[in-house]
């Protein structure tokens, strides 16, 4: 495996576009909209990566990113949604019907990790866990093996082993219905010595 460590705040991409090398779509049906914005309030300005359509979980990946053992985090920041107001992360993504997810909700004030198989979203765990909306979140998944450990501003609340999917794929970030969410500083890495 030749994966690097690697950071983007979107902060390059043209506003109103995709950004650069991701591909966007939707598990289910729906019209995800995702689109670099100037925002204000990122943690690295000027610009965030913003989901503002609709859809049953809309996705959007770092296109040739391959991992099958390393950590994905980005920032979030929930700002509206009727159904949820959720951000999250995916990796061993392999299509938009197979991959991790692991996402915080505003809404219901939890962390969960899911994984999605066939189209299917299956819970693996979840908890109840603070998600001020209006404000930005750190979430990190570490992974290895089996072993999966998920992060929400530093505090770790879910940490599981989980067989279903395994090997490289690829990471990025996922919402889920109206949820209307900016994200910024996108990161991921190999583990550790890899």
């Amino acid at each position: 495996m030749n994966a690097q460590a690697e950071t983007t705040g979107f902060d390059t991409d043209k506003p109103g576009a995709l950004p650069a090398s991701w591909i966007c779509g939707v598990t289910g049906r729906g019209t995800p909209k995702w689109t670099v914005e100037a925002d204000s309030s990122a943690p690295s300005k000027p610009n965030a990566l913003k989901q503002s359509g609709s859809g049953t979980f809309p996705w959007c990946v770092r296109e040739g990113a391959s991992i099958a053992d390393g950590y994905v985090e980005v920032g979030f920041k929930p700002l509206s949604g009727r159904e949820d107001q959720a951000g999250g992360v995916i990796w061993r993504w392999k299509d938009g019907d197979n991959y991790y997810v692991a996402r915080a909700n505003a809404l219901e004030d939890n962390v969960s990790l899911y994984y999605t198989e066939n189209g299917s979203r299956k819970t693996i765990k979840y908890v109840d866990a603070p998600v001020p909306g209006n404000v930005w979140h750190l979430l990190r998944v570490e992974f290895s093996g089996t072993r999966i450990k998920v992060m929400l501003d530093g505090k770790a609340h879910i940490e599981v082993d989980d067989t279903h999917i395994a090997g490289p794929g690829s990471v990025g970030v996922w919402t889920k219905a109206d949820s209307v969410t900016l994200f910024d500083d996108f990161s991921f890495g190999p583990a550790q010595g890899e």
